[in-house]
């Protein structure tokens, strides 16, 4: 009866997706179906979004480029994307990953740590299926691959920027969600601050606490936060907020105040209107984690367990556009080295 029930689901997924053209979930995706285009390929790729989905203009949005860059440079002709509702249970996310799993997508993409625990469950029943997870290095199978990243590291960069432009030694930080991964990015950023900076004050709020995890998708949440930090003396807002960082730079910019992205370089993703006010950006690579991942699987060379994207692997980085810390450059430029070359150890916790 499990097995007629999930088919009948598939068969739903499938007549919902045809009906609706390129769009399934309110985000999916297909180029094609069943085959590969001349001279591509005919492995059907699967993505699961975290919350906000393709159009977060962060990190949902980085794994959609390292996707988009994948169907056009491997000639994937089907692939699917579906995106995760605010409060859902993993009851819900395992079935997103079964249906796509049912379905022959292989391999699926779970985007965001939220997944393991419906990961691990959903990769025990199919074996022979390739699973990477994002930002989670706890959930391990031999059919799981691990994208990690040095967050810290990077944070530490985008730290040291704030560090060296504030002129009012006061900067901020707002986090989405009070977990681990989070927690890497305060740390990192501090670190980085109190290094160049050692008597800068570093306001820290975030949105919300586990297991409410709307705090990645409450723009006017985290307005509120960054407009706090400004009014309380900040002049620079570093958030790791998912879709709720479009709130901190419309503050930013109320203010005519600086702030920094982060995943993506936000100067060029971010609301037009906003982004003169973004200082730079943490970027996360992940689009480059996804495009590897589905690369080894199409070379068949597919690495599982934990692939460690860092500052050494060019992972993570802090973005220029806009100029705004050209100044300073070479100073970032050898902080980076230092870590690269071990001489400084960034926390990450």
């Amino acid at each position: 009866m499990r097995s007629i029930t999930r088919l009948l689901a598939v068969a739903v997924l499938m007549t919902a997706a045809a009906a609706c053209g390129s769009s399934d979930s309110g985000g999916s995706s297909n180029s094609g179906g069943g085959g590969a285009t001349a001279g591509g390929s005919s492995m059907k790729v699967g993505l699961a979004y975290d919350i906000g989905g393709r159009g977060d203009q962060s990190f949902n949005d980085s794994a959609a480029a390292g996707l988009d860059k994948a169907k056009k440079d491997f000639g994937l002709a089907d692939t699917r994307e579906l995106e995760a509702a605010t409060g859902e249970t993993d009851a819900q996310k395992e079935e997103r990953l079964r249906l796509l799993a049912d379905a022959g997508y292989d391999p699926i993409i779970a985007v965001g740590f939220a997944y393991a625990t419906s990961l691990k469950k959903v990769a025990g029943e199919f074996p022979d299926v390739n699973f990477a997870i994002v930002d989670d290095a706890s959930v391990t199978a031999n059919n799981i691959s691990n994208l990690v990243f040095a967050d810290e590291q990077g944070s530490f960069l985008v730290g040291a920027a704030a560090g060296l432009k504030t002129t009012k030694n006061n900067v901020g930080f707002v986090g989405g969600v009070q977990v681990p991964l989070i927690k890497k990015f305060e740390v990192g950023y501090a670190q980085g601050v109190k290094h160049v900076k050692p008597d800068t004050k570093i306001q820290t709020k975030y949105l919300t606490q586990p297991p409410d995890f709307s705090g990645f998708a409450d723009p006017a949440k985290g307005k509120t936060a960054a407009e706090g930090m400004y009014d309380a003396g900040a002049d620079i807002v570093y958030q790791a907020a998912g879709g709720s960082g479009a709130g901190v730079f419309e503050a930013a910019k109320s203010a005519n105040a600086w702030a920094i992205g982060v995943d993506s370089d936000q100067a060029l993703t971010a609301s037009a209107d906003v982004r003169d006010r973004i200082l730079t950006s943490m970027v996360k690579k992940v689009d480059v984690a996804v495009y590897d991942f589905i690369g080894s699987n199409v070379n068949g060379n597919v690495q599982t367990g934990t692939v460690m994207y860092d500052l050494a692997k060019n992972g993570v980085d802090y973005a220029t556009t806009g100029g705004h810390v050209d100044d300073i450059k070479a100073q970032l430029d050898e902080l980076k080295q230092q870590i690269i070359d071990g001489e400084i150890k960034v926390a990450a916790s």
